[in-house]
């Protein structure tokens, strides 16, 4: 990536990242969940996840005559136990139409609901938007708020956690929590269990903090190690996205206004969501979306294929490393399968000012710039590069040294490379390309006209990329033996008392944004604790 740093942002608010995420509302595919299980979490597949996250979210009503334009007739039928908390509702979109209809020319249609496990193919996306309210809808507002004035429920807001204690005499088991509240230490005592749920980066600081990790890298922090768990803070994952923003025709309304931060655009989207909820505040930034395989790879004695296995098979771990070479075989899997998506691909109705490298292309603008565009981007799905994430010091205010490695796997640069170039298929592909495109197609950055080089698009990737901020899987749920950190039903491994419930457990990321898998993890976390507890 060049040597550089990415901004990786984390909601500290009531609800966490839930309120700050793009909003997306998508499950991963029936594949992707079940290698959860295959990798050795026995009751995680497909099944139990989609059943877990249909008690998450609604399936929200939708506007008569807009079931065919969205490509949703029968959805709703096929939801109706789609009762929970959070509220969804399919944006108005206005290239949704257009978007469809050029991914069914290009051969990827979506056969049915992706709540159903669908593969590949386009279709409309929920968003964690109440449709009554057209505000946001997430874990603080639809399962906090509800429920704040229980007795038996108490939130401390203000508090930064030091680390969890233990009673180390017999078997290791949590005793409470030590936190900084106003200046003060104090100590919530533990009856039962802790439930950290700190999100990917923060979970396994904690656990390092209160001794559970590499003893190793806590001896060096002056960390007396409680359990030698050299898994903790392994394994992360993210999810990379590059775009390319293309000048849009007039008649498109875009949000490049906005990006360009206007005061008059600003006040006057301000005065429109106050009177009416309604204009460019109520707009989703990503609107349309697609799970895609590479192109061209659908034929073993093709070319793509040929090269990709041969780098799969140059790039494979060394099999005394159980977990990476588990994630190896099941990612292989998927990218030799011409059918299985790689890469998600969609749309923003905004240019998206990547940083770039000037000193490669002096031509590219710095920042936004006048006109309209249209985004057309890409997120590479399955990363074979794994990081890590580690105290920095023992002190729990100081923040933890993340290196995502982005890219560092070879694999992982050519397929993301082979995506970007098929963004440049897309916005030449008809209906979109004349609807909603400028002719003939004109960049916001020159240095993304790639001419279908994958060296330039790999170069381009390097240089330009973001993060999604989907990092994932530094408490991986695995077995010991593949350096996992908390078992089956979300328990640290080694210790009595500590469960782990958010992104970080995933052992193989979600293909798509993870806001739904999320809730489908904690909801059965909540069955798993209270199944624990009944008695």
């Amino acid at each position: 990536m060049n040597n550089r740093s990415i901004t990786v942002n984390q909601g500290k608010a009531l609800g966490g990242s839930s309120a700050i995420n793009a909003q997306i509302f998508a499950p991963p595919t029936k594949a992707n969940s079940n290698s959860w299980e295959t990798l050795g979490n026995e009751g995680w597949d497909w099944n139990a996840l989609q059943k877990n996250m249909t008690k998450a979210y609604t399936y929200p009503p939708v506007e008569a005559g807009l079931e065919a334009a969205l490509d949703v007739d029968g959805w709703a039928a096929k939801n109706d136990a789609a009762k929970g908390p959070i509220q969804t509702s399919f944006p108005k979109v206005a290239v949704h139409e257009a978007w469809a209809n050029t991914m069914k020319g290009l051969g990827y249609p979506m056969a049915h609901d992706p709540f159903l496990g669908a593969a590949s193919g386009s279709f409309s996306v929920l968003h964690s938007v109440d449709p009554i309210t057209k505000e946001r809808s997430y874990s603080a507002s639809a399962y906090y708020q509800p429920h704040k004035d229980r007795e038996n429920l108490v939130v401390l807001t203000g508090a930064h956690v030091d680390k969890i204690l233990f009673d180390r005499e017999g078997r290791v088991k949590a005793s409470g929590v030590q936190y900084t509240h106003n200046g003060t230490t104090q100590t919530a005592s533990v009856t039962k269990e802790v439930v950290l749920a700190a999100g990917t980066f923060q979970s396994p600081k904690i656990l390092e903090l209160s001794g559970i990790g590499d003893a190793k890298l806590l001896s060096k922090h002056g960390i007396d190690p409680v359990w030698d768990l050299p898994g903790v803070g392994e394994n992360l994952q993210d999810h990379l996205a590059c775009g390319i923003a293309y000048e849009a025709v007039d008649s498109l309304e875009t949000l490049d206004a906005l990006a360009r931060q206007e005061p008059e655009a600003i006040g006057q989207a301000l005065q429109e969501y106050a009177t009416s909820q309604s204009g460019p505040l109520t707009s989703i930034g990503i609107e349309t979306y697609a799970y895609l395989p590479i192109a061209d790879s659908a034929s073993q004695d093709s070319p793509v294929y040929k090269k990709l296995s041969k780098l799969l098979d140059d790039n494979r771990p060394p099999e005394s490393d159980h977990r990476a070479s588990a994630l190896h075989s099941l990612v292989r899997q998927t990218l030799l399968d011409p059918k299985a998506p790689s890469g998600v691909h969609m749309t923003m109705r905004t240019q998206n000012p990547h940083p770039v490298d000037l000193a490669w292309s002096p031509e590219s603008p710095a920042g936004p710039v006048p006109g309209k565009f249209l985004t057309l981007a890409t997120v590479l799905s399955h990363p074979l590069s794994l990081g890590t994430t580690h105290i920095r010091s023992g002190d729990p205010t100081d923040n933890p040294v993340i290196d995502p490695a982005y890219l560092s796997n070879p694999v992982d640069a050519e397929v993301f490379a082979s995506h970007i170039l098929q963004i440049e298929q897309i916005a030449a592909s008809e209906p979109l390309s004349s609807t909603f495109l400028k002719q003939p197609l004109r960049r916001r950055d020159p240095a993304s006209d790639f001419k279908g080089d994958l060296g330039r698009a790999e170069r381009f990737a390097r240089t330009c990329s973001i993060s999604m901020w989907h990092p994932a899987g530094t408490c991986a749920m695995l077995p010991l033996d593949k350096r996992g950190v908390v078992d089956s039903a979300l328990r640290v491994h080694g210790v009595q008392g500590v469960r782990v419930v958010d992104a970080s457990v995933m052992p193989l990321i979600s293909n798509a944004n993870l806001q739904a898998v999320v809730y489908g993890i904690a909801e059965r976390a909540a069955d798993l604790i209270k199944a624990t507890w009944a008695t």
